[in-house]
């Protein structure tokens, strides 16, 4: 399967934006998505994920309900809605694709072994 994210750019703190992670390939749908962030010197970071088949869906810890990812397996796109943004969510975010990956390892970046380009999100104080 091939990525392909979109929809980065400059935001103002407090606002929101929406990033768009599009798929080819077969079988979209025994893939579980995530999005993982690289800020400058930092680590990756897991963001959240959403599984193959039913959905389920997952977050990293500093999330605190302010991103929501979806996904349509028609379409073969997987959006993260990002809320109430703040100057640290400044980073390249990055979807990840693998197929049947389990519960176990969802927020490891090394099981995922389909990248998408990334697409930065700057966030203004």
């Amino acid at each position: 399967v091939q990525l392909q994210a979109s929809g980065g750019g400059l935001v103002q703190a407090g606002g929101s934006r929406r990033l768009s992670c599009s798929a080819s390939g077969r079988a979209f749908i025994n893939y579980t998505v995530a999005w993982f962030r690289q800020a400058p010197g930092k680590a990756r970071e897991f963001v959240s994920a959403v599984k193959y088949g039913i959905g389920t869906t997952y977050y990293g810890d500093f999330v605190k309900g302010r991103f929501t990812i979806s996904r349509d397996n028609d379409k073969k796109m997987v959006w993260l809605q990002i809320d109430s943004l703040q100057p640290e969510d400044t980073a390249v975010y990055y979807c990840a694709a693998a197929s049947f990956l389990h519960d176990y390892y969802y927020g490891t970046a090394r099981y995922y072994n389909f990248w998408g380009q990334g697409t930065q999100v700057t966030v203004s104080s």
